[in-house]
């Protein structure tokens, strides 16, 4: 005979011969051929035989909180109103003591979060490896599907599933203002002159379901409408007609390309031409005739002149021939013009070289 003390957070299970007897609660008890088992409540119960064992009596069953998980499930698990474990699948037994204990059940089996948990909870580092989450940013949407097949179209904000076996793929757009090179084209024109073209375009995805999935690579089927179009309308000109129509060239692209576009769910806004790259030997016939052009407006312009001056001496000479004192003044001022230039004159001879000065610079 043994005595036992079961003190007021214990409790004790007797067994005799491996065979579960009975329970002890608080208090001091005598024992028979009987050994003990003495369990803090504060803490979770761990069954030393099959807990079904245990289960048949009912001072067991009133003493315990059994909690089943299933496969498919997890359980929150709180204390006092903290969580303190997650229970995946099995079977759990907890002694009903002053502790709150509180079981929060989870289905995992859909992706769904239906169930009252709130966010920080589900990125708790106990729960965060049973979900996956997704952020699309305030710029992008997204698309969603669920083994393969479209579920649902993603806004701004964060998104939380449960993680399972089911395969969730998500791809993002980014819906703001996008810009697309169209560089290094090389085009011949109708008289087959090879040029090179550099070219811009932007544009906005304004329908995510038809740009995803209605389309692969919708970027590059745009960039090809916009290298197609190009071609189309500079193969259609002789390279004189492209110089000549040249600021109509981007709007016509543009509307060419606008249409197709739609049907890849992008609004195309502008369009423009950044570079025209000449071959060296036409940059050469180009500035040959630009230089001609020049020097035939040069001669242009001198010629005027020249007529203008010729026109000018003309209507002198007749003032001039109806007016002697005018003709003398002329004279005046070209000895004038010539006097300013020389310094000293040195005069020798007879009386004839003076009087022929006398009558230059004395009038009658």
């Amino acid at each position: 005979m043994k005595r036992v003390t079961v003190n007021a957070y214990e409790r004790g299970l007797v067994f005799k011969n491996g065979v579960y007897q009975r329970m002890l609660q608080v208090g001091r008890h005598w024992l028979i051929n009987e050994d003990v088992t003495i369990f803090d409540i504060n803490k979770p119960f761990i069954a030393p035989v099959e807990l079904n064992i245990l289960l048949q009596d009912a001072e067991v069953v009133n003493a315990l909180q059994v909690v089943e998980v299933k496969d498919t499930e997890i359980v929150l698990h709180y204390e006092n109103g903290l969580l303190k474990q997650v229970l995946t699948a099995g079977r759990y037994a907890f002694w009903k003591n002053i502790i709150d204990n509180k079981f929060v059940r989870a289905d995992i089996a859909k992706i769904a979060i239906t169930e009252n948990i709130d966010r920080s909870t589900l990125c708790h580092r106990l729960v965060a490896p049973y979900v996956r989450s997704f952020s699309v940013e305030n710029y992008e949407q997204a698309i969603m599907l669920v083994d393969g097949k479209y579920a649902m179209t993603l806004y701004s904000g964060v998104y939380c599933w449960w993680k399972n076996n089911i395969t969730i793929t998500i791809s993002k757009i980014d819906t703001r203002q996008l810009q697309l090179e169209v560089n290094g084209q090389e085009i011949l024109t109708k008289d087959k002159a090879a040029l090179r073209i550099n070219a811009w375009a932007q544009y906005r995805v304004t329908d995510i379901n038809k740009a995803l999935l209605q389309n692969k690579e919708h970027e590059r089927q745009l960039y090809v409408q916009f290298q197609l179009a190009l071609r189309e309308y500079i193969a259609a000109l002789n390279f004189d007609e492209l110089l000549e129509k040249k600021d109509t060239l981007a709007p016509a692209i543009l509307k060419a390309v606008s249409t197709k576009a739609e049907v890849l769910g992008i609004n195309v806004t502008s369009f423009g031409i950044r570079d025209i790259i000449l071959p060296g030997d036409v940059k050469d016939i180009m500035n040959q005739v630009l230089v001609a052009e020049k020097k035939a407006q040069a001669n242009i312009i001198m010629r005027r002149e020249e007529t203008a001056s010729t026109r000018s001496l003309l209507n002198t000479a007749k003032l001039m021939e109806d007016n002697p004192m005018l003709f003398k003044l002329k004279e005046m001022e070209y000895v004038e013009k010539i006097a300013e230039k020389i310094n000293s004159i040195s005069v020798s001879g007879n009386g004839v070289l003076i009087d022929q000065l006398r009558q230059i610079f004395i009038s009658k």
